[in-house]
């Protein structure tokens, strides 16, 4: 082989654990500093090639951050799927391949517009191609939000720019500064190096600014339960009326607690199925000056299941009754757990295509706020809350906290309920609201309003986190504004690259000779 050809071999070579490095960054590992990193790396090895073999660089670099950083998805399948091993990893295989098309996808695109213009690439259309792939994949097929690289940014300098830009301006902020510090040493120029200072420079100015104020004098007793009941046997009927005698004796434990809070369909049975039951725990509730907060499933008069959060107690509708109970259903919905996409094809190959209830409704996008004990909650229920402008837009001025219930116990032992845990700190810092997060089996955890977990009890263990946690006034610009600044952004930047190729292939065409046919 020549000595070219082993250069090449290198470059593909090096994509792979280029992109598994970005991982580390994320939780549990929580190394932000690998992020840019493992950007650098990518765009060095991007620089100056043919369109394909960028696509092809792209590709295996998304297989090493996807392959490693979203391997708790087959945790679900090979304990709950009922599919042969080799179907399982093959499901698997597919979606790291879907998943790594994006940045197949960017370095296609990096190298087709632009090549040979390093600024062009590197701080104007490179960085805008990312955020929109990014938005390309949280929105395609109900979108996968995961492993947006803002996301490992939550303990970094850069998190300050979460309260007004989201985490797609923490992603744009760390690709544009990546790719301006590879083009100053690969050009070995300084010039770039002044984007790095300017976005470094805005993170930290923005760091000093507080958007919200906290409100003392609304501080709330809360006490989440953390069932911990096993997933294999969760549903069995002879364990119905043990898990909600479980859940009750903890619950009695805490009555004064002003909110009591169960996790993602806590109660194991349709609500219609225990009326009796959620009729006496919300007297009890009541005659405590509680309010209790809990998942449950339910199935309307037309035969839709809904994935529901119900309040109990003190609420805003008075003593439980079915017809007039206030409830917030999920929405946003999980691909095979929640819903089957091309169900009719898929049912017949496997049972994990045929899971309990996994032909969910949807609720609303935008629903209101639940009324708790005097206290107003943004719900959002387990896999949307990486949703980003779903959590905003169901956020309004009176909004006091942030509430999430979910049941990572699905995936084990794995990374995927830590980095679903980031997540939610991310929305806490977008909104600058406190988050609430009970969980099944962990992570349950308070998060305030500067997305730093302040509360928290360890996994896998039955136990209640009782807390006081303080609400806040305010709004953030990214609550106000949402997306629409980037969006502009994104317009401005793509404007000022097509001016500026136009400008230097006119430079060009003036610096030809000019050729005298007569002659």
């Amino acid at each position: 082989m020549t000595k070219k050809t082993l250069m090449k071999l290198g470059q593909l070579f090096a994509a792979v654990p280029a992109g598994a490095l970005a991982t580390l960054s994320f939780a549990p590992y929580n190394y932000w500093y690998l992020a840019p990193v493992s950007l650098c790396l990518l765009f060095a090895l991007l620089l100056q090639q043919p369109p394909k073999r960028s696509a092809l660089i792209g590709f295996l670099w998304g297989l090493g951050l996807f392959g490693t950083g979203i391997s708790w998805v087959h945790v679900s399948i090979a304990n709950f799927g009922g599919m042969p091993w080799l179907a399982g990893w093959f499901l698997m295989a597919l979606l790291i391949a879907y998943l790594a098309f994006y940045p197949a996808l960017f370095g296609f695109l990096f190298n087709r517009f632009n090549r040979g213009r390093p600024f062009h690439q590197l701080m104007l259309s490179g960085p805008v191609f990312w955020l929109i792939l990014d938005w390309i994949r949280g929105w395609l097929m109900t979108g996968f939000p995961w492993l947006w690289m803002g996301y490992s940014q939550i303990d970094s300098p850069y998190a300050a720019i979460a309260p007004i830009l989201g985490v797609e301006g923490i992603t744009l902020a760390l690709v544009l500064s990546s790719a301006a510090l590879v083009g100053a040493v690969y050009y070995r120029n300084w010039r770039p190096l002044m984007v790095v200072a300017l976005v470094v420079g805005i993170s930290l100015l923005a760091g000093k600014k507080q958007w919200v104020v906290p409100n003392p004098d609304k501080t709330v007793d809360v006490a989440m339960i953390q069932g911990n009941v096993p997933q294999e046997i969760k549903w069995l009927p002879s364990q119905r009326w043990p898990t909600l005698m479980k859940y009750t004796d903890l619950t009695r434990e805490n009555w004064g607690a002003d909110l009591i809070i169960w996790p993602e369909a806590a109660i194991p049975a349709l609500e219609t199925q225990v009326p009796t039951f959620l009729q006496n725990l919300d007297a009890a509730a009541r005659n405590n000056h509680s309010t209790v907060i809990t998942g449950v499933l339910d199935q309307n008069e037309q035969g839709q299941f809904y994935n529901n959060i119900l309040t109990l107690g003190v609420n805003a509708v008075g003593p439980y009754q079915y017809e007039h109970a206030e409830r917030y259903s999920k929405h946003h919905l999980l691909p095979f757990g929640e819903f089957v996409p091309f169900g009719d094809l898929l049912r017949p190959i496997a049972p994990f295509f045929n899971l309990p209830m996994s032909s969910f409704s949807r609720g609303d996008y935008i629903q209101p706020n639940l009324e708790a004990n005097g206290y107003s909650l943004a719900p959002a229920l387990c896999y949307e809350v990486a949703f980003s402008e779903q959590v905003r837009q169901n956020v309004d001025y009176d909004t006091e906290f942030l509430l999430t219930l979910s049941n990572d116990t699905w995936f084990g032992k794995s990374i995927g309920p830590f980095q679903h845990m980031e997540i939610a700190q991310m929305r806490a810092l977008e909104l600058g609201k406190p988050l609430l997060r009970a969980t099944n089996s962990g992570l349950t955890g308070v998060v305030d309003h500067n997305g730093h977990i302040i509360a928290s009890i360890p996994q896998f263990e039955t136990a209640v986190l009782r807390t006081k946690v303080t609400p806040t006034e305010g709004m953030t610009p990214f609550t106000s504004l949402g997306s629409w600044p980037l969006y502009m952004y994104v317009l401005w930047a793509l404007t000022m690259s097509w001016i500026l190729a136009r400008r230097q292939q006119g430079r060009f065409r003036d610096q030809q000779p000019e050729i005298n046919y007569h002659d």
